[in-house]
């Protein structure tokens, strides 16, 4: 009924498609006044439409002229005319959804139609690449049209200066990087001030590979990190205390790799970090969550990290060793202090472990986006997660030619030694008859068994493993040349078209380089001629070579766990109505088979009389290995949404915290919110000193006249005030409230009105970058311990987010309560003593993100964040507290270490 029900109405996406026909239809009539215009006249159409913008005319009313004009801006500048399905996949893009387009389809060239238009606002548009090379190469290859129509066009890439940052921002259309594009929005998030800030907001953006970045590289955050204060002393004492324990104190599962504290253990270590001074109150409140955090990594580094196993102590440093191959690898540290706790353990110099002080995951980075588009050749198979997770809508776009290519049946075989010898001998038939082959694989380390193979049968082949190199894109492009074969992990090859016969565009410029290097000079016109001829016709003839033996041949040597990256892979081939063919081989042995039942396999073969070097196919075996596929993705995308609802969490604060800021940068006085902060710490001081409900006798009014001189740096006669006859707290708390303004109005006039605005800013600013950070080390280490809370049949993420909220509570509490101390503690020197503080630098910091696959962090290690400075700081008297060791309680009375109270607001010293 279903199928009938198609035939007579159409899918939904036929119904989807049907008024992108209509208006293709429109757009084409307009082509013949579009192509009788002069350059100068078709440039001037972007001014018109800017006008009519300004007049009230909506970008949906301009679509059609729009993208008419951009189609013969791209024939003059470019020599390529939009095809009307690239047409009708710039309409998906403007209306934010995804557009499933095939490879070879011309998906670069389609969004230069959805990003001319939006562009025309004026508020930038952003196209999001998966790696610089791409970014460059696309930005400069398409800045051909936007600048024919006068817009401009600026490249974000990894080592760019924040000035040219912030020019590629200030462009009309901004092409970059996924990372580039978060760490910068990051990063603005620590700025000091609106001019320093390189991003101008998140209006459009259009997403290359829209997959490949919003679900594989999703599964890890942006962060920037930077080392931490000194818990030396921490990290010792809780190692001095592991030997103390004894078994029933904890649990330890050595097959899960697991070890827990029992109940007798808790209370044990929280008995005994009393005793030393460390904690005050318990271990299990809010504010000592780190304690809960650090005394779970020193039982993990008694019980779980073995000696001369794990790792080995080598020149007063412990390194670890690979499990796998025994090798030491160094450079690489264990997160979370757990590194920390071993160096303690071994009694070896302890580096300070790096605190986040910034993060972001991609899930919530493009969801700030006003509007989001995105297109790939393979977006159907998560569309589920598109529209749960993003509210993206996938549209599936027909080819611009029918496609040719032949998927066949998967082959399964018994071993992977036989599979792999049939692949080789499949290769050396192919090879014999010139046609070229893809052989895809699932990983690096697969690749390098398949090419020693190849090797050894002395067959020659291209190893592509690595991602985002610009002789990745060199070695797809030519992976079409007869005879080519070329081996690919699951990513390689993406944003370059595998051309059969050979890329045209690339082979001229490297042809054109070697020539030039050859001659020791360039090229003249009639020299440059001569070569493209020469290359144009040699690849017409490898091309048709290529097709006399059935195109592009794509081999999948094993299933992956997604069918959208076997899909990636089948989509190499049949580009632009070319023949092509597909076909897996498959063994039991691999790791998919391995965890579906490969023993029932193997027995159902045996039964059948298969041999080890035989295979077998059946569109049977296509079903079971697409729903082991499905079971599989479906529970990814639970784990990715699991992660994701703690991430919420954290990201309604981080939404709050970064609008508050920028609201205080935009603000040329603060001085309301500095009042109403100062009030608010004033009622909680005598709200607790002296409660409502309780009487005269029990208000501790000496502790109120501490805190006054402490945190309020005023010494006021609380104890006359309460012996008067009819004085309430209302009345105590109001007499307060006019004795300090007095005392900060004083301030304010010595040092004068508009310094004491500037200066109000700066440490409103300073001290809630601080109170963020140390909220976000306390949300890791609640984060990394909160799953405890299961075993009292409690749910694990109702429970994160009471505790986030009781931390975000503390953290503007801890803020008013800093950003008035501070100020009512500023002593004013004398003119002539007065010297601008230069602000105080950061710590190094580190930008991170990594690889889902590999587990490396792809930007580079210990690459410092540029213009880090935290802005000028607050500038204090030579006679106050500035010699007061960093590790000693503050002198202002807090109870907080200098370094965590006024010493985070003081110069650093030499």
């Amino acid at each position: 009924m279903l199928s009938v029900a198609r035939k007579i109405f159409g899918s939904a996406n036929d119904r989807k498609l049907k008024p992108l026909r209509a208006r293709v239809n429109r757009i084409n009539a307009l082509e013949p006044m579009m192509e009788a215009l002069s350059d100068q006249a078709l440039k001037a159409k972007t001014v018109e439409f800017r006008k009519r913008l300004a007049d009230g005319a909506t970008l949906d009313s301009l679509l059609e002229e729009a993208f008419a004009v951009v189609r013969e801006a791209s024939r003059r500048a470019l020599g390529m005319r939009h095809f009307d399905v690239q047409l009708m996949g710039g309409m998906v893009l403007h209306d934010g959804e995804i557009a499933e387009m095939r490879t070879g389809e011309g998906k670069t060239l389609v969004a230069t139609l959805a990003v001319y238009l939006n562009a025309l606002e004026g508020k930038g548009v952003h196209v999001v690449t998966v790696n610089d090379y791409l970014a460059k190469r696309d930005a400069e290859w398409m800045s051909g049209i936007y600048g024919f129509l006068g817009m401009t066009t600026g490249i974000i890439v990894h080592g760019v200066s924040d000035e040219e940052r912030k020019a590629a921002y200030a462009a009309d259309i901004t092409y970059g990087t996924n990372n580039e594009f978060g760490f910068d929005y990051l990063r603005d998030n620590m700025k000091y001030s609106l001019e320093q800030m390189a991003q101008r907001g998140h209006h459009y953006a259009i997403v290359d590979e829209v997959d490949s970045i919003l679900i594989d590289e999703a599964r890890t955050p942006l962060i920037i990190s930077g080392p931490t204060d000194d818990r030396s002393e921490l990290y010792i004492a809780l190692d001095n205390l592991m030997p103390r324990l004894e078994p029933e104190d904890y649990e330890l599962d050595e097959k899960q790799r697991s070890v827990t504290y029992s109940e007798s253990g808790s209370e044990k270590i929280e008995a005994w970090l009393t005793e030393l001074g460390l904690l005050e109150g318990s271990m299990w409140e809010p504010a000592n969550i780190s304690f809960v955090h650090h005394a779970n990594q020193a039982l993990r580094a008694h019980k779980l990290y073995n000696k001369d196993k794990d790792y080995i102590v080598k020149d007063d440093q412990v390194m670890l060793i690979d499990e796998f191959t025994g090798r030491m690898m160094e450079g690489r540290r264990l997160s979370e202090g757990l590194h920390q706790a071993i160096e303690a353990k071994e009694r070896v110099d302890i580096k300070p472990e790096n605190q986040t002080l910034a993060s972001i995951t991609f899930q919530n980075y493009f969801r700030l986006y006003k509007k989001l588009g995105g297109m790939t050749g393979t977006a159907l198979t998560e569309a589920a997660e598109f529209a749960d997770i993003y509210k993206l809508e996938v549209t599936d776009l027909p080819t611009n030619k029918p496609i040719k290519r032949i998927d066949e049946d998967d082959v399964v075989y018994r071993t992977a030694k036989a599979k792999y010898a049939e692949i080789v001998k499949e290769v050396k038939e192919c090879q014999a008859k010139g046609q070229p082959i893809l052989l895809g694989t699932a990983s690096i380390e697969k690749s390098e068994i398949l090419s020693n193979l190849l090797t050894a049968a002395k067959i020659p082949h291209k190893v592509l493993n690595a991602r985002h190199h610009e002789q990745e894109a060199q070695i797809v492009a030519n992976a079409g040349v007869p005879g080519a074969i070329t081996v690919a992990t699951n990513m390689a090859g993406r944003g370059t078209d595998i051309q059969l016969g050979g890329n045209f565009e690339m082979r001229v410029e490297q042809e054109k380089a070697a020539k030039e290097k050859e001659l020791g000079r360039e090229l003249t016109e009639s020299e440059l001629m001569l070569l493209t001829s020469q290359i144009k016709a040699d690849i017409e003839v490898k091309k048709k070579r290529a097709l006399d033996a059935g195109g592009l041949y794509v081999l999948g040597t094993e299933r992956h766990e997604s069918r959208r990256i076997d899909n990636q892979l089948r989509g190499r081939t049949g580009r632009q109505g070319d023949p092509g063919r597909s076909k897996f081989y498959i063994s039991i042995e691999d790791d998919l088979m391995r965890i579906f039942a490969a023993e029932r396999m193997d027995s159902v073969m045996r039964r059948l009389g298969i041999k080890e070097d035989e295979g077998i196919t059946h569109p049977w075996m296509n079903k079971a290995m697409e729903t082991s596929q499905r079971k599989i993705e479906e529970r990814n995308f639970e784990i990715r949404k699991n992660v994701l609802k703690y991430d919420d969490v954290i990201n309604d604060q981080r939404k709050a915290i970064f609008e508050q800021r920028m609201e205080f940068m935009r603000a040329d006085d603060v001085s309301e919110t500095i009042t109403e902060m100062r009030d608010h710490v004033i009622d909680a001081l005598v709200a607790r000193t002296m409660p409502e409900k309780a009487y005269a006798e029990q208000w501790d009014l000496a502790g109120l006249s501490e805190a006054l001189r402490n945190d309020l740096a005023v010494d006021l006669p609380v104890a006359d005030w309460a012996a008067e006859e009819g004085v309430a707290n209302q009345e105590v708390a109001e007499r307060i409230r006019d004795n300090v303004t007095k005392a900060y109005e004083a301030i304010g006039a010595q040092v004068g009105d508009a310094q004491m605005r500037r200066i109000e800013k700066q440490v409103l600013l300073q001290v809630l970058d601080l109170r963020w950070r140390e909220h976000l080390q306390q949300i890791d280490q609640l984060r990394s311990v909160i799953h405890l809370r299961s075993y009292g049949q409690r749910d694990p993420l109702s429970e994160f987010k009471e505790e986030a909220f009781n931390l975000f509570y503390n953290l503007l509490n801890e803020l008013r309560a800093t950003v008035t101390r501070s100020l009512m503690h500023i002593r004013v020197q004398a003119p002539e003593q007065q010297r601008p503080a230069p602000p105080p630098p950061l710590p190094p910091l580190r930008e991170m993100h990594l690889d889902p696959d590999t587990g490396t962090n792809e930007m580079s290690p210990g690459d410092p964040v540029s213009d880090g400075s935290p802005g000028p700081a607050l500038h204090q008297a030579e006679d106050d507290w500035s010699n007061t060791p960093r590790n000693s309680p503050c002198p202002c009375g807090s109870g907080k270490k200098y370094k965590h109270c006024h010493g985070a607001l003081a110069p650093q010293r030499a």
